[in-house]
């Protein structure tokens, strides 16, 4: 079997600005969804800690949002809140979903953290004065940060995937303007390649990102 596929690079490359512009767009989608997801899962951890009365509602909807796919989140809130009159944004919707999506595989993971810091810290802290507030947010939560870091790291770089959903629902991220740019030109196979390989950066430079924080981290624990 022999190929005699041309490859056209200057296409991609004209089109670049267009691909950056969508990968900014994926960037924002995963920035927020994180931002929102993080304090979502400390307080469903929180509350799968409590009694019953907060713990089975928390678990109802981790195990919602753990057990059916991202897609069909994103597509509740379009068309569902849609057929109710609610009209969201797209990009409001996939970071909702998005968000949501992260706070019910992390709220177990904060859980435990929850669990694994020493009583001791705490009444330690409240003896010097601390206020509860004061307590989970100079004592609690540096201690949680060190324990859950590295799975909100895996989660982040997922939430930044499951951003190429919301072209589904006419999101203009990276793979949304792939799909637009090489409608023009059908030039499919650079055009994927080209994506697939800022995928790869992203996901890199993420997690570089997150490397140098996680130094900080450790830093201060010693």
């Amino acid at each position: 079997m022999t190929f005699d596929y041309e490859f056209h690079w200057r296409t991609v490359l004209e089109d670049l600005p267009d691909l950056l512009a969508g990968a900014l767009v994926t960037l924002e989608v995963t920035g927020l969804s994180i931002a929102a997801g993080v304090p979502l899962a400390i307080a469903l951890g929180a509350l799968l800690r409590g009694p019953a009365a907060t713990r089975v509602p928390a678990r109802c909807f981790v195990e919602a949002a753990r057990n059916t796919p991202c897609l069909f989140q994103i597509y509740l809130f379009y068309y569902g809140l849609g057929a109710l009159g609610i009209n969201l944004s797209s990009f409001l919707v996939a970071v909702i979903a998005i968000s949501l999506n992260n706070a019910g595989y992390l709220a177990d993971t904060y859980r435990s953290a929850l669990q694994a810091v020493p009583v001791q810290q705490r009444s330690a802290a409240r003896s010097l004065g601390m206020t509860f507030g004061q307590t989970s947010f100079h004592v609690v939560l540096p201690l949680m940060a060190r324990i859950v870091y590295l799975p909100t790291v895996n989660q982040m770089i997922w939430a930044m995937l499951n951003s190429s959903l919301g072209t589904l629902i006419g999101l203009r991220e990276l793979t949304g303007v792939t799909q637009f740019v090489q409608s023009r030109s059908f030039r499919t196979l650079e055009f994927f390649l080209a994506t697939a390989g800022l995928y790869y950066l992203l996901a890199k430079a993420l997690m570089a990102a997150a490397s140098l924080y996680g130094r900080r981290l450790t830093r201060e624990a010693r």
